[in-house]
């Protein structure tokens, strides 16, 4: 995610910041320009840019009062909505504490997302609009011991269990499934892949291509999933996948490479907006872990490009994280089969990018 600033004071903002830490003037996020701006009180909470009193003016998000977005909505539009908010279909019970706990923190994961999703110019309907290709939420709770809430994917509709916001729950989860990694963020990224896929691949063009990568989805799901749970996953599927889960099947490989090809593009525009430079001081002139983070990722086209970069620096980010005594903050080992699934990708998403 690039960097944002205040117009007032200069002062550096994170994405979810409402109000400015430094000068406390109010702080909103226009998704039209994917941009955090500085807000001025007009009135009856309608709010100017700080630094342009007769451009367009805008209102909160009606989840603002549950301080869980900071988006802003043209003040002269009927919507009461954001373009993050609109999405959701079922919400937690906001009666109970610990549901608004929780999803506030989904809420922060869910907006990093569509965030990522306007910056790739990506289709992205809610099914208020399109109920075929829409897309939209349900963040649900277990109704008992027996019921249990499964984070998932149908036909656009995207499940997740709220308890997946609390980390003592998400890491039990993690150490039971034997995954590296587990994140709300990592959730949301996968499960959108799998909207992605019915809607760039399924009867498109790149159907061919996808399955000479990927594999012929046309595998019965159940059976292989079933498969992968009793059987486990290949010896050697570490060669040939992002993840073990992802061996399981087709449409699970596609999903887990996207969400690892979400995180290399925000990651990687990160690095470029504090001007990263990994450069160790190694014995020789061995230059395979120098990388300078220096272009936008959404704008370059040529991945391979990207996979120079990100490479050395997960190694970097990964050492520093050592060196505070916790685990890799990206445990995957990229190899080349994985490498030219990510590169397929990125082709398809600039391919599909909404002029």
């Amino acid at each position: 995610m690039k960097l944002f600033k205040c117009t007032n004071c200069g002062q550096l903002l994170y994405f979810e910041n409402s109000v400015c830490e430094s000068c406390k003037n109010s702080l909103g996020f226009v998704p039209e320009d994917v941009n955090l701006v500085t807000l001025t009180p007009a009135e009856n909470e309608v709010y100017n840019l700080y630094d342009d009193k007769k451009s367009q003016q805008y209102k909160y998000c009606t989840n603002h009062q549950f301080d869980v977005c900071n988006w802003l909505i043209p003040a002269d539009s009927a919507d009461t909505f954001c373009r993050a908010c609109e999405l959701n279909h079922i919400v937690p019970n906001l009666t109970d504490p610990e549901h608004q706990r929780q999803w506030q923190l989904i809420e922060v994961a869910k907006h990093r997302l569509i965030y990522t999703l306007l910056q790739m110019q990506l289709p992205l309907v809610s099914k208020l609009q399109d109920m075929e290709k829409g897309l939209s939420f349900d963040f649900l709770t277990d109704v008992n011991a027996v019921q249990k809430v499964l984070t998932g994917h149908e036909n656009g509709l995207i499940t997740l269990n709220i308890n997946e916001a609390d980390d003592d729950k998400r890491e039990l989860s993690r150490k039971e499934m034997n995954e590296p990694y587990r994140t709300l963020l990592g959730h949301f990224r996968h499960e959108v892949g799998h909207y992605y896929w019915d809607r760039l691949i399924d009867n498109s063009p790149f159907i061919d291509e996808y399955r000479q990568l990927f594999g012929d989805e046309r595998q019965d799901y159940t059976q292989a999933l079933q498969n992968h749970y009793n059987q486990g996953a290949p010896a050697d599927w570490n060669l040939n996948f992002i993840s073990s889960y992802a061996s399981s099947h087709p449409w699970e490989d596609w999903a887990e490479t996207w969400a690892h090809y979400l995180h290399i593009i925000d990651t990687l525009e990160t690095g470029d907006s504090f001007g990263i430079k990994v450069a160790p001081r190694l014995a020789g002139n061995d230059q395979s872990l120098q990388a300078t983070i220096k272009t936008n990722p959404y704008e370059q086209a040529n991945f391979e490009a990207l996979i120079d970069m990100w490479l050395p620096l997960t190694f970097a980010m990964n050492s520093m994280n050592r060196s505070m005594g916790n685990h890799d903050l990206y445990p995957f080992v990229i190899q080349p089969q994985v490498i030219e699934k990510l590169s397929f990708i990125h082709k398809v998403c600039f391919a599909s990018k909404v002029k």
